[in-house]
């Protein structure tokens, strides 16, 4: 978004909620009438049905990513807007790696009201997952830095810093940091709702 620019009503459908990530420059989140920052790092989730909008008023332009997803309501456990920055989040290191493999979840897995989570996942250089996994829920994988060999069904494919994929349910998955810096990628993934056939 190049300074100056923004949108009143960026998101048309009711029922979507969204998620944005900033990765340069800065964007201005207005909730409800409340201004937010996004520095780089900086994150916000905004619930379906609520009135929110966008700009740079800043100097250079703002890269970031924006998630969409038909929310899919619990009841009992409404969705709340959450602003922050992946800095000020605590990653939680994979048991058994020394913190060579570590994922910041910048939503509350634990929160019901949350039916997706963005996560920044880090392996240190020769860092692995070192077994085939799967999961139940597709991802969506954006590559914020470095570079590696990522296992996609059975096919292993060099990705680095800009690279996307996009992984359906029980899609096997590993991958191996090729270095010599730390490989990070932004993750999206649903979660907290059963799987509707």
């Amino acid at each position: 978004m190049l300074p100056g620019g923004g949108a009143e009503k960026p998101e048309p459908q009711e029922e979507v909620a969204g998620f944005l990530f900033v990765m340069e420059g800065e964007l201005t989140v207005i909730h409800e009438g409340e201004s937010h920052v996004l520095a780089p790092g900086g994150f916000a989730f905004v619930p379906a049905g609520s009135g929110w909008s966008a700009k740079n008023d800043g100097d250079e332009p703002a890269r970031f990513r924006w998630f969409r997803k038909r929310a899919e309501p619990l009841e009992g456990h409404p969705a709340r807007f959450a602003v922050g920055n992946e800095r000020d989040v605590v990653p939680g290191p994979m048991p058994g790696t020394d913190g060579r493999w570590r994922t910041t979840r910048m939503l509350d897995p634990q929160d019901l009201g949350y039916d997706f989570g963005v996560n920044i996942v880090t392996f240190e250089p020769g860092a692995s997952i070192p077994f085939a996994e799967t999961h139940i829920m597709e991802h969506g994988l954006y590559v914020l830095q470095g570079k590696g060999v990522y296992r996609l069904n059975a096919d292993w494919v060099e990705v680095q810093e800009g690279d996307y994929m996009s992984l359906r349910a029980f899609c096997p998955q590993a991958c191996y940091a090729g270095g010599p810096e730390p490989f990070r990628y932004l993750l999206y993934k649903d979660q907290n709702r059963q799987v509707m056939l």
